[in-house]
């Protein structure tokens, strides 16, 4: 057995510290290391570089340690315990890392526990303590991790399998507020951490159907005993990052639910966060039971490439809001409106026509995690292409069989093979099982949905459900699409961002006006037709021109101001909304939406 013990030593300095101890060390002298990512996001985060001090003792007396590579150390042959001391710095305020101050703590154990390699198969138990001081008496402990000692949201002692299950269970520390409740027999622990006044009544009411969606549509008994949802609240967060029986949530205070809400309604900012928790929910299945072979198991230390990640983060978004119309949340306007959005962020980039959502997921590493800005025009996201991928596959399935199957099939087969089997998709894997849920082959679906850049005909498959899918040019910089709006605004073809100096271009479409004049990502606008201009009222001073007419312009490029003729005009008809046909949804279109209300 591995034991580690935790302690935040000092949270004013954002330390925590931890001590390692291992038994019987390998014979050739024990080594260690820590891993560069952490699974759920694709990048190399050399977490390594957060210890600021490390040293090894056996049996009392100190050992040498020897820095092996960039997160391994090794040192000496002994004889008896080898115990590892070490503290890390937490200042990372995201779902991937480590946070500590005098507020909260947060970690995750890819970036505190050390592995000690060669027994990363050993059970392993850990003590996490509470900070020392009268200050810290009020703090509570989150976790999905199987308790040993300690009372429910108390500091104790954990006991898992191995080091993959150690990384797995993030811990929220603090003064937290709580709250439970049931889903299909399962208890969830909701906990939110930083100021806020959510309704925690109205969170739970909401969050319960949307659990007994996913575990419903994969089949009871769900594969966890329990689930905790931790969210960190802030000014302005966004994020969530899925655990085997946990997630670790961020977001904006004005996207919780309120008590002064209008009962029944549903805020665009709360709909996102509903479809954040469920999106994060549906990956307890869909990435970290199901899951690609070149994930079964992981290999912490390097890039690991797959071409799946359009299946495992593309359906599962598809997934994320469908859920919320069919448990009745929200009405399937409301979905459709969220589905115009996503079709607009695909299609206003060039990026879909260059890539495909195959190397879109095996590229994720260097291109996706690594944006610049040109990303809009050379990638596509897996997350969006991937959605309506899937959007297209269930229409497709649905169509095929009369109706009697459909991507909800599909998912329940993954599972069955290789979900509850713990072998892991291989590469080509999907579109087999596509095939035996249609009762045909697939072959041409699938090479236009993966394999190339064509555009997917969701025109055509959602028109037989009672939805039209309708193409506009953007109203404004800020238009996201997704419902009706003014057309033919003249517009400079750029993503803007609010300056001190003005409005700073962070994305320069191509066969926009702004890159046709030789604007670029990072020149600050500060004046149109010789007005100043912000992000806030560059609209307004463009609405003064017609489209097709010339504009002066003038913009920082680093330190140096320079001026530019722009041609005006409207965006590409690359705004896309949806409307219920005036028959309402057909029969079709009602089953695939799960809805009997009105619409």
């Amino acid at each position: 057995m591995i034991e580690y013990r935790i302690r935040p030593l000092r949270p004013e300095a954002h330390l925590f510290e931890v001590t390692l101890t291992v038994a019987k060390p390998t014979p050739e002298g024990q080594a260690f290391t820590l891993p560069a990512w952490i699974p759920g996001s694709y990048m190399i985060r050399d977490f390594a570089r957060h210890l600021v001090y490390l040293e090894a003792s056996c049996q009392g007396e100190t050992l040498p340690v020897a820095k092996i590579d960039k997160q391994t150390w090794q040192v000496p042959p002994c004889d008896g315990p080898v115990q590892l001391q070490y503290h890390v710095y937490a200042w990372d305020l995201s779902v991937r890392g480590a946070h500590l101050d005098t507020t909260h703590g947060y970690f995750n154990g890819t970036c505190v526990f050390l592995a000690p390699m060669g027994h990363e198969d050993q059970p392993c138990e850990v003590d996490i303590d509470a900070p020392e001081g009268t200050a810290y008496l009020g703090w509570h402990l989150a976790t999905g991790l199987p308790r040993l000692t300690g009372s429910e949201l108390g500091f104790g002692r954990f006991r898992v399998d191995n080091y993959d299950a150690l990384i797995d269970h993030p811990v929220e520390m603090g003064p937290f507020e709580y709250a439970q409740f049931e889903a299909c027999g399962v208890p969830h622990w909701v906990v939110m951490a930083g100021r806020h006044k959510t309704d925690m009544a109205r969170l739970c009411r909401d969050l319960k159907p949307i659990c007994e969606h996913h575990i419903r549509m994969f089949g009871e008994p769900a594969p966890m005993d329990r689930y905790v949802f931790m969210t960190l609240v802030t000014g302005n967060g966004y994020g969530g990052l899925e655990h085997r029986n946990s997630t670790s949530l961020m977001c904006a205070r004005d996207d919780l639910p309120k008590r002064t809400d209008e009962p029944g309604k549903v805020r665009d900012g709360y709909r996102n966060y509903l479809g954040l928790c469920s999106h994060e929910y549906f990956h307890t299945w869909n990435i970290k039971r199901i899951k690609p072979a070149a994930f079964t198991p992981f290999d912490l230390s390097r890039e690991v490439h797959t071409e799946l990640l359009w299946a495992f983060e593309g359906i599962t978004s598809y997934y994320d809001d469908l859920s919320l119309t069919r448990t009745g949340l929200i009405p399937p306007q409301s979905y459709l409106e969220l589905l115009g959005q996503t079709l607009s962020r695909v299609y206003r980039g060039q990026g879909r026509h260059k890539q495909t959502v195959t190397e879109s997921s095996f590229d994720a590493w260097t291109r996706f995690y690594k944006q610049d800005e040109n990303a809009p025009n050379g990638i596509v996201s897996y997350y969006t292409k991937g959605s309506l991928v899937a959007l297209a596959l269930d229409l497709t399935l649905r169509n095929l069989t009369a109706e009697k199957k459909s991507l909800d099939d599909l998912m329940r087969l993954l599972w069955a093979r290789y979900g509850q089997t713990g072998e892991g998709v291989p590469e080509q894997g999907i579109q087999p099982l596509a095939e035996e849920v249609a009762g045909c082959e697939m072959t041409d679906f699938f090479e236009q949905a993966l394999y190339s850049t064509e555009d997917l005909p969701l025109a055509e498959l959602l028109a037989e459900r009672g939805v039209e899918l309708n193409w506009r040019s953007a109203a404004s910089h800020g238009d996201n699409g997704g419902k009706p709006g003014k057309e033919g605004i003249a517009n400079l073809g750029a993503r803007l961002v609010a300056d001190p100096m003005g409005a700073k271009i962070a994305v320069a479409f191509e066969q926009g006006p702004a890159m046709a004049a030789g604007l670029s990502a990072g020149d600050v606008i500060i004046a149109v037709d010789g007005l100043q201009a912000t992000q806030g009222n560059i609209d307004n001073l463009l609405a003064n021109f017609l489209p097709g007419e010339m504009v002066e312009v003038h913009a920082f490029r680093r330190d140096e101001l320079m001026k530019f003729n722009v041609k005006v005009a409207p965006t590409e008809p690359s705004t896309a909304y949806l409307t219920i046909a005036k028959g309402g949804l057909t029969e079709k279109g009602k089953a695939w939406l799960h809805w009997q209300g009105n619409e």
